[in-house]
């Protein structure tokens, strides 16, 4: 429903393009005038109500590819400039209350608190539409460079988020197939997959720091594809198509074992990606160092890094919410160029609430 509505809405917006010599104009919508503030005459821009839409429908396609952004705590702050901070207020836990006795008040516990600073900074991406392609296309050009430019968005924010999600010193290495624990990145062997036992460290140490569950309710773990391989073989495993309610489901999520759910993604960091992919991570490369040298305590084996946390784990600041940006024509009426373009920023919230994982 909400797509057929979305293009409802972008048929009775979009723009009608046609050449008039040799240059790509854009004609407003029934009713809007040149005299309108959100129309620029003579700059063959897109209406203010189009990138409007189009800013929606990059968020609307971004939705669906980002796993890390359905449990971050945001806030929106609008017009804070790049490189200022963002401010996010969290309360600590009151002192303990007690045994009461009749006829005495009780003392009222001080509220404690906490502020948190999230700088933000400019983020976007471009790309170049030809003239000729939306002309002689059968489909929808814009929508489909709207795709394109959600899905990039959508991994860069994910990124983003990632990025700041492992960067908690807190760590737990999977142990060796004997059993042998291990307590460095250079120790890793073959053997130390993603097991039970991993999880079970995990958890050990987030209720030793008293650190609340995922909306009161599950801690939330995101796994590669070659870590979710080995769990699933465990007998403790429950895959998401056997949950009682399939459609309660987290973006991602493809299981659980107890408590504890699982959502699968490619961008979380290793060893093994090629060096232009999102997840890409030298110091994670067998062979290679904590500084990504070839020299000191080197990985025996490919890395990857994981995340274990509950609730108000990361905390995303965003001063500018996503939205197309045009220049208009260019290259004598040959090409468009559109971009997405948006201020933010993202912090760990409580170190406390969340532990990397590193297996192999």
């Amino acid at each position: 429903m909400l797509q057929k509505s979305k293009r409802g809405i972008l048929s009775r917006l979009l723009t009608k393009v046609h050449a008039e010599g040799g240059v790509l104009n854009t004609v407003v919508s029934q009713g809007a005038s040149s005299s309108e503030p959100n129309y620029v005459p003579g700059t063959h821009k897109l209406e203010h109500a189009i990138r409007a839409v189009y800013s929606k429908e990059i968020e609307f396609k971004a939705m669906p590819n980002m796993r890390f952004f359905q449990f971050a705590t945001m806030k929106t702050e609008l017009n804070v400039e790049p490189g200022l901070t963002i401010s996010m207020l969290t309360y600590d836990n009151i002192a303990k209350g007690g045994k009461l006795t009749e006829g005495v008040r009780m003392e009222g516990k001080a509220m404690s608190s906490s502020m948190k600073e999230i700088r933000v900074y400019e983020y976007g991406n471009s790309i170049t539409v030809s003239e000729l392609n939306i002309r002689s296309n059968f489909d929808d050009v814009m929508a489909s460079a709207t795709t394109l430019l959600g899905r990039d968005y959508a991994i860069v924010m994910d990124c983003m988020l990632r990025d700041v999600a492992l960067s908690n010193a807190q760590t737990v290495y999977a142990d060796k197939a004997d059993g042998t624990k291990v307590t460095a990145r250079k120790d890793l062997d073959e053997t130390c997959k993603f097991k039970v036992s991993t999880v079970k460290d995990c958890l050990e140490i987030l209720a030793t720091n008293n650190a609340p569950k995922y909306n009161g309710a599950d801690w939330i773990c995101f796994v590669h594809p070659h870590q979710s391989r080995d769990l699933r073989d465990d007998p403790a495993w429950i895959n998401a198509s056997n949950y009682g309610a399939p459609n309660l489901l987290f973006l991602g999520e493809i299981g659980k074992i107890d408590d504890t759910r699982f959502i699968e993604t490619t961008i979380l960091n290793n060893g093994a990606s090629a060096e232009d992919d999102p997840s890409y991570d030298v110091t994670l490369q067998q062979g290679k160092d904590a500084t990504g040298q070839t020299t000191g305590d080197t990985n025996k084996v490919p890395v990857y890094q994981s995340v274990l946390f509950g609730d108000k784990y990361v905390g995303l600041a965003i001063s500018l919410p996503v939205n197309l940006r045009d220049n208009g024509v260019i290259d004598y009426g040959r090409e468009r160029g559109l971009a997405w373009y948006s201020i933010m920023g993202a912090g760990l919230l409580h170190e406390k609430h969340g532990v990397v994982i590193e297996t192999a």
